[in-house]
């Protein structure tokens, strides 16, 4: 029997993922207009249990907007990486990074959203930041939507319900990745973007107390920003051939809880509605199980002459994705349920979980890879996997986290594998390599970076940064391209 080589390819892009609502802080400085993310408020976990909270209702936006709420808001002050990108992106190169993913906020730069022309000064920052990666030789991976619209857009045009958004978005592509041509190559249009059907105000500004059929509009929503990444893969290319644009994916790789062929059937179809976001950005067009979903839901999409030519012929160049965990169905209604991320299931007796209920699973991670690989043949790019965890200062500041080292390394042997199955993987971004504000939670202590920061869930501490042990293997694993995982 021949050997495989299980090893990552030359050139890999190792480093890490962040987004801005999440690590930026400055919400209201240097003309920067409100986002969604701004208007999100922490909510404690005894009120919440292992849920998310992330919506937001128009009283609520009401009362904030008049200053009667007395509610948090961490997304605003991030970890203060606004003023502390040098130091930041320092500690990055230190690790080796190749990559860094990080977000524009479109509110910094188009403070409504819709205004006809850009904030200079939001502009100059995001130069800065670009102009010390450059410095350092570290590739900017760009996502130019990363649950960040412009409030102005929400309260104007119910945000992405209204294809009103597409032409401001577009505006906004075109005057950041002509800015930036010379120096960003690759570029995502929105984050996990199958989420505008989860939560449509985190994924599109869509206060969803506004309208008559939620489902509906989502979906709706998800079209026009279809439209949109392909009117932006087609101006990309027009303004640098040489740029990569992709797309990016929540990619809840779904197993059957039992051989039952109910559970198979329901296992299928939550894998084809979570596929059918990529089926579109990458395959260009709708697949027939999402036109009966749609027929049996009463669910009618406006379309626009040309917009399936369009998708057709302006697909994204890569296909990225976001892989935290697996689901498992039954068609049991009383089997036990388990958290996640945005979705559950039912408990998967062969995994263990996390702090947060989310099921640890790298082998699915193979799973993922080799089944989005096997149905899109387009260069594949895992931009977020990672462990929230508590972590804890000892008394002489060292920070050990052998289980998010355990965790990372079981993943990554499984991206090697995938890549001896040959699978076309060209990058891996951890999230997040500093902590950072949860998405799902706005909490500080659910933590994943290389890199702690003096931040508890009060937004109380120094902000000061300091090495955890992972730090120091991550640096060992891209040193050595992923040969080194001891």
């Amino acid at each position: 029997m021949a050997e495989i080589k299980k090893q990552f390819p030359e050139g890999f892009l190792w480093g890490g993922a962040t987004a801005a609502n999440q690590v930026e802080g400055g919400f209201d400085l240097d003309g920067k207009g409100l986002s969604t993310a701004d208007m999100v408020r922490f909510v404690p976990k005894e009120e919440r249990g292992n849920g998310h909270a992330l919506d937001v209702t128009s009283a609520e936006i009401e009362e904030i907007l008049a200053g009667k709420s007395k509610a948090r808001f961490p997304k605003r002050d991030g970890v203060d990486f606004y003023h502390r990108y040098k130091e930041d992106i320092a500690l990055f190169a230190e690790m080796g990074f190749k990559t860094f993913r990080l977000s524009f906020n479109w509110a910094r730069i188009f403070p409504n959203g819709d205004d006809l022309t850009p904030n200079e000064a939001g502009l100059k920052f995001y130069d800065n930041v670009i102009d010390e990666l450059v410095k350092y030789g570290i590739e900017p991976l760009v996502t130019l939507s990363h649950y960040e619209t412009p409030l102005g857009l929400t309260q104007k045009y119910n945000g992405w319900a209204s294809r009103e958004v597409i032409d401001h978005y577009v505006r906004y592509a075109e005057t950041v990745m002509t800015r930036y041509k010379d120096k960003v190559k690759y570029w995502l249009t929105f984050n996990e973007i199958n989420i505008i059907a989860i939560s449509p105000y985190t994924g599109g500004g869509v206060v969803v107390d506004r309208v008559e059929n939620p489902l509906e509009v989502s979906y709706q929503a998800a079209h026009h920003q279809f439209v949109a990444s392909s009117k932006v893969v087609k101006l990309g290319h027009e303004i640098n051939p040489d740029f990569e644009i992709g797309c990016m994916l929540a990619r809840m790789e779904t197993y059957p809880a039992t051989n039952n062929p109910d559970d198979i059937l329901l296992a299928q179809h939550q894998n084809q509605m979570n596929l059918f976001f990529t089926d579109v950005q990458v395959g260009g067009y709708y697949p027939g199980f999402i036109k009966r979903y749609f027929a049996e839901n009463n669910i009618t999409i406006k379309m626009e002459n040309g917009d399936l030519e369009l998708l057709k012929d302006y697909p994204v160049d890569y296909l990225s994705f976001s892989y935290y965990m697996t689901l498992s169905v039954s068609a049991d209604p009383n089997r036990d349920q388990t958290g996640g991320n945005f979705m559950g299931g039912v408990k998967n007796e062969y995994l263990e979980s996390s702090d947060w209920g989310w099921q640890i699973d790298p082998k699915g991670l193979r799973v993922a890879l080799n089944g989005l690989y096997d149905r899109y043949q387009v260069p594949l790019f895992i931009v977020e996997n990672g462990l929230g965890a508590y972590d804890t200062v000892e008394a002489d500041g060292a920070i050990h986290d052998p289980y998010r080292i355990d965790y990372l390394r079981q993943h990554i042997e499984q991206m090697k594998e995938a890549i001896a199955d040959g699978v076309d993987l060209i990058g891996y971004t951890s999230w997040g390599p500093i902590d950072l504000i949860s998405a799902s939670t706005s909490e500080m202590s659910k933590r994943y970076g290389f890199i702690y920061v003096d931040q508890d869930d009060e937004g109380k501490g120094t902000l000061a940064r300091s090495r955890k042990d992972s730090f120091f293997w991550y640096k060992k694993v891209i040193d050595t391209n992923g040969e080194d995982l001891a």
